[in-house]
């Protein structure tokens, strides 16, 4: 061996980032969580998977259009991931070439990522562009309650959380107190008590008495405060209610955020949301919301996702702005009066729609639009769609066969590719009805 003298000790260092794996009998492989992503295939998989603690992994096939524009945003965000105290690597493994693998792990749409903690995988459905990825997994390595012992300790733990999660700090609780339901919504929620604070933080989080608990959503400039009581169900119920701003932008990504709520949506259609008219509206529904919380309240442009908008009958023909009752079913609820807010007295005219609904004064219309079969799809999973595909196509078969004069009918493929089953990244209206497309 060069370099290395034959006289002494033989001294071998292992450091954090450098692991040895030996795998089949064959020559050690080396793998280093060195910022740079993996790429894996039937011989060394396993060898990687075992080597670290968190590894995820990214299965993709050459073709896909929207795996191409997923690699570069991995190779940004491969050395921040490494650089954690606990480091979290990342790897690619070719699924359409690697079919073996891609089966074993129920790859069924490209591109799919899964996360394998100590060996054991789960679907990664977090955002992906590299800072909101980065921000998302380093949830996964941090403690279920971080404990913050000085003002500083508070600053530090609110900056490095970043903006993608809302931010909940118990002020004179005990961590027994959040651990259970920290645990619980750990994947949608940063979780801390602060042991010793002054009264500055007080003031800049505008409290005033503790125990409290306050949560901030960096992304919107909001924050409120939770004085009790601090019983299991009133607790759970503020951290449930508090997980989305008061008015919540829908995209795709919010959508499947709002999955696991079970509160209808009140959402409003705007022609433009960066307008100053809707911003002025958004205002006022963020007011509702915070005196009506049985209910979410979201809003979206024409502008912006014009496809999600036409699915509740607006488009740039619509009179808007228009308000709508959904609870992610097929169908939604207008309400009599109220099919549109005028641009005087906004505020009245809302109280007056929420009045009607809870009233029962509405109508019931079925969703419809180009963009209806990708939200169903993203419900029901890729796999139906597949086989909702192949029994289409036997079908087509049998008429074939049979020779019917008039042929069966199907939506093209950009029509019927709607379906998604992956996070969200922030800025996931682009990706319109889905990611795995291909």
């Amino acid at each position: 061996m060069k370099g290395v003298s034959m006289s002494g000790w033989w001294c071998i260092c292992i450091t954090p980032v450098l692991l040895f794996q030996i795998s089949g009998g064959a020559s050690p492989e080396k793998w280093a969580a060195d910022g740079k992503v993996l790429e894996l295939d039937d011989s060394n998989f396993d060898s990687a998977i075992s080597s670290f603690d968190h590894i995820l992994v990214d299965f993709y096939a050459p073709w896909c259009g929207h795996c191409k524009r997923l690699s570069p945003q991995l190779d940004l965000a491969a050395p921040a991931l490494a650089a954690m105290k606990e480091p979290i690597v990342i790897a690619k493994v070719n699924a359409d070439k690697f079919t073996r693998l891609a089966s074993k792990y129920d790859v069924d749409g490209y591109p799919t990522l899964k996360l394998f903690m100590n060996g054991i995988p789960i679907e990664y459905k977090g955002p992906r562009k590299a800072d909101l990825l980065v921000c998302y997994l380093k949830k996964f390595v941090a403690p279920d309650v971080s404990i913050l012992d000085s003002d500083s300790a508070v600053r530090s733990f609110v900056e490095e959380a970043g903006t993608y999660f809302p931010i909940f700090v118990g002020f004179g609780l005990n961590e027994s107190v959040i651990s259970n339901l920290a645990v619980q919504y750990k994947k949608k929620a940063w979780f801390s008590v602060a042991k010793d604070f002054s009264e500055d933080v007080m003031v800049r989080y505008d409290f005033d008495k503790v125990p409290a608990l306050l949560v901030l959503h960096p992304s919107y400039n909001e924050q409120s405060i939770f004085y009790g009581p601090f019983e299991d169900q009133f607790l759970e119920d503020f951290i449930k209610q508090n997980l989305f701003p008061l008015a919540v932008p829908i995209t795709y990504d919010t959508l499947k955020w709002l999955g696991d709520d079970e509160r209808k949506i009140v959402l409003t259609i705007v022609e433009d949301e960066d307008e100053e008219k809707s911003k002025k509206l958004i205002k006022i529904l963020k007011s509702a919301a915070s005196a009506n919380r049985d209910l979410v309240f979201g809003y979206v442009g024409v502008k912006q996702w014009d496809d999600f908008a036409d699915t509740f009958g607006a488009n740039k023909k619509t009179k808007l702005p228009k308000m709508v009752i959904w609870n992610r079913n097929e169908d939604y609820l207008t309400v009599v009066g109220s099919e549109s807010i005028e641009e005087e007295d906004q505020a009245s005219q809302i109280s007056r729609f929420l009045e009607g609904y809870r009233e029962g004064r509405t109508i019931k219309t079925n969703i419809s639009g180009p963009s209806v079969l990708g939200f169903i799809n993203s419900l029901v999973g890729i796999k139906l769609v597949f086989l909702m595909v192949f029994v289409v196509a036997v079908i087509m078969l049998i008429q074939t066969i049979k020779g019917d004069e008039e042929p069966l009918r199907i939506g093209t493929r950009d029509q019927a590719g709607q379906s998604s089953v992956s996070v969200p990244d922030g800025d996931s209206r682009e990706h319109r009805s889905g990611e795995k497309e291909d």
